[in-house]
């Protein structure tokens, strides 16, 4: 894994970006060949002295993206390690469970231990529980947003009347909207 550590508000000091690839690496015991990722992982402080990690291992198959605020970064960036952790399990569990049906299981991760299974591979993590249906009206984002407002929802799936492509309009979390457009 290669490491881009970029610091806002900070200094990555050689202690920090140590102690960050020291966490991270962690994670490629999970592989059963070491990524080939870029890891990306951006240390932010604020001026009410609470510190934000954001970690994005993009790979050829699965984007590993998890972000901690907290009052110590080193704490953060142990939150963060959990979570991709707990990413990686879960994806591997699915993936294993697609693969066991069909016959042939991929090399992409490495066979746990019974003793290493956490509660969160179980298969009601993954239960579909309800499907709906629906036609796609032509809109713009802006109408999207309000529509989704309206429903109370914090996202909406809607046609793009310029592109005639599939977008999703979202509420984040500082209250802002984001938008995702298909390719």
């Amino acid at each position: 894994m290669n490491f881009n550590i970029r610091g806002e508000n900070i200094e990555v000091t050689p202690a920090i970006r140590e102690y960050v690839e020291k966490k991270i690496a962690k994670l490629e015991r999970y592989f059963t060949e070491s990524p080939d990722a870029t890891v990306h992982v951006n240390l932010k402080t604020y001026q009410d002295k609470t510190s934000k990690v954001e970690v994005t291992i993009p790979m050829p198959n699965l984007v590993l993206r998890a972000e901690e605020v907290h009052d110590d970064m080193y704490a953060a960036i142990d939150l963060i390690t959990d979570k991709l952790e707990r990413q990686i399990r879960k994806h591997k569990t699915k993936v294993n469970r697609k693969f066991r049906e069909k016959g042939n299981l991929p090399e992409m991760f490495v066979t746990l231990d019974e003793s290493e299974r956490t509660p969160i591979e179980d298969d009601h993590d993954l239960e579909l529980v309800r499907q709906k249906s629906f036609d796609l009206k032509p809109m713009d984002s802006e109408e999207a947003i309000l529509q989704m407002n309206m429903l109370g929802h914090n996202f909406y799936v809607f046609t793009n009347a310029d592109t005639s492509l599939t977008n999703v309009v979202y509420k984040r979390k500082d209250g802002r909207y984001g938008l995702i457009e298909a390719q």
